[in-house]
């Protein structure tokens, strides 16, 4: 018998309890930058020296995280069901917590890619000297300078349709860590199925959530250990 088609929508709280920081943590500022300036295609091509250090000190930030239990407790999921992960995080820190099915937004921190080929996408560890950092002037095969794998604001969400065809087939969805303000990535709830059941784990839940949506006010630790009991 085929398994029940579960779908999980993450964002930043569920990583924010393995040490990791997003831009909404200081008001526009991402570790005393401007977002501007190294999260936009303006600020790549006005400074592209000041964004590849950027998210190379992401990288190693990354690199010294944990999964933490959430991460563990979403992967388990699928021991009961099939499951697959739709998350605005760029850390891989879903897939090192065990989840096999994990389908990226916004990018991912531990990628690079042509600024020509978009299809050209390349593992950190197997193009950078050290394992870790992108400098510029480092060049893929065609010979055009590498970029973040990550999707600058402005940018399309080219994971986007394949996200809603995920959650357009869900018989269960389940929102963690996030604050469904940023588009249009939060317009997925719009495609979920009447029959569908829905729950959403936050500490700080939209007011304007619909009263069909089970509510779980936790952070995404606790939180997850809750919605485990329900589903």
């Amino acid at each position: 018998m085929a398994k029940t088609k579960l779908v999980v929508f993450t964002g930043a709280g569920v990583s924010a309890e393995s040490g990791i920081k997003t831009f909404r943590d200081a008001g526009g500022l991402w570790e005393e930058h401007r977002v501007e300036d190294v999260a936009s295609a303006e600020g790549w091509n006005r400074n592209p020296e000041l964004v590849l250090n950027f998210y190379n000190a992401r990288r190693r930030r990354l690199i010294e995280a944990e999964p933490n239990k959430a991460h563990h407790l979403i992967a388990k999921l699928e021991e009961k069901y099939e499951v697959n992960v739709i998350t605005q995080n760029v850390d891989n820190l879903h897939e090192r917590g065990g989840s096999t099915q994990v389908l990226h937004l916004h990018g991912e921190l531990m990628k690079v890619r042509s600024t020509t080929n978009k299809k050209l996408v390349y593992d950190v560890a197997d193009i950078s000297k050290n394992g870790i950092d992108i400098y510029y002037g480092d060049k893929c095969e065609l010979g055009s300078i590498l970029r973040p794998h990550i999707v600058f604001f402005g940018e399309a969400v080219p994971n986007m349709s394949k996200a809603i065809k995920l959650v357009a087939d869900a018989e269960i969805f389940c929102i963690i860590g996030t604050s469904l303000a940023v588009y249009p990535a939060a317009s997925l709830l719009h495609y979920v199925d009447l029959n569908t059941k829905v729950y959403l784990v936050d500490p700080n839940p939209p007011n304007n959530i619909s009263s069909d949506i089970c509510v779980i006010p936790d952070k995404a630790t606790t939180g997850v250990a809750k919605l485990m009991e329900l589903v």
